[in-house]
């Protein structure tokens, strides 16, 4: 395996296909009052939801350590890999792919080539995904990089939340907090834009939120072959409601996964969050998992 592929646990990849592709995933930290642990070892998403249901509690998180990376990198070489492509959540979002840079320069960044995904969850996840088939076909790293970056780039991730209550308060609104003011009631379908969590429109009502959520995602699809991911936080009956629509609305659907979000995205976006993640990079053979 001469290219080896890294992410952090953000990706929220379906575990089958980390393990079938060989990806290594490195996890951010979760902070819970009286404790901290790895996402998705120590702390789940249920733990998250459960926190924030309690008025007053607080989730924060944060960023792998470079240690963690240049931990992650020579298990990878050790196995025999020689070079890593490292795909992570956008830098505008965490400090995760900064550290992952710093691990880089340790280890050597004529080994190891690290990307900003510039978007989040199965956004980072379909572009981790690009890069491991490429790298089990035989591409060379500089292959596997840029097709990392292109999958990103062409993906769309798009959000819905019951409240803004938790992206405001872990700083992660961005330019949205200027077009929702203080009227953190409303039901704005979100999107990451450049990197950044932006809003695309207001909504009053969470029904309404969900069904401008599927005709932007339908949209956005139209004919052409895709791949989707449905996420949710503590909703899993709304997220295979959500699916069902988008199997009906979207006609070139090619692969669908439907995954609770993390610890570490849970945090910011609260209990009830809805999220549809668009690759319109999708192929039959691409799919054909």
């Amino acid at each position: 395996m001469p290219v080896a592929v890294v992410t952090d646990s953000t990706a929220y990849l379906p575990g089958q296909l980390v393990d079938e592709l060989g990806i290594e995933v490195v996890p951010l930290y979760v902070v819970l009052t009286g404790r901290s642990g790895r996402e998705g070892i120590d702390v789940g998403p249920a733990e998250v939801a459960r926190t924030l249901a309690v008025r007053g509690q607080q989730v924060t998180t944060s960023r792998p350590t470079p240690g963690d990376f240049v931990a992650a990198y020579r298990r990878r070489l050790d196995a025999g890999a020689d070079r890593i492509v490292s795909v992570h959540l956008s830098s505008e979002l965490s400090g995760t792919w900064d550290a992952a840079r710093t691990a880089a320069a340790q280890v050597g960044e004529h080994v190891v080539t690290v990307v900003d995904s510039r978007t989040a969850a199965m956004g980072t996840g379909f572009a981790v995904l690009a890069a491991a088939r490429a790298a089990a076909g035989g591409a060379e790293a500089a292959e596997v990089a840029r097709l990392a970056q292109s999958t990103a780039d062409a993906s769309s991730t798009l959000f819905v939340l019951d409240t803004l209550e938790h992206l405001r308060r872990g700083g992660r609104i961005g330019p949205a907090a200027a077009v929702l003011g203080t009227a953190l009631s409303v039901r704005p379908v979100l999107h990451v834009q450049d990197g950044r969590i932006v809003a695309l429109e207001k909504v009053r009502t969470t029904s309404r939120a969900v069904a401008k959520l599927v005709q932007r995602v339908a949209d956005l699809c139209g004919d052409r072959p895709v791949s989707l991911a449905v996420h949710h936080l503590a909703a899993a009956a709304r997220a295979d409601a959500l699916a069902d629509q988008l199997r009906e609305r979207v006609p070139g659907l090619r692969d669908l996964h439907v995954s609770e979000l993390g610890a570490a995205i849970g945090a910011h976006v609260g209990p009830g969050a809805l999220g549809v993640v668009v690759d319109p990079t999708a192929t039959p053979a691409a799919v054909a998992d």
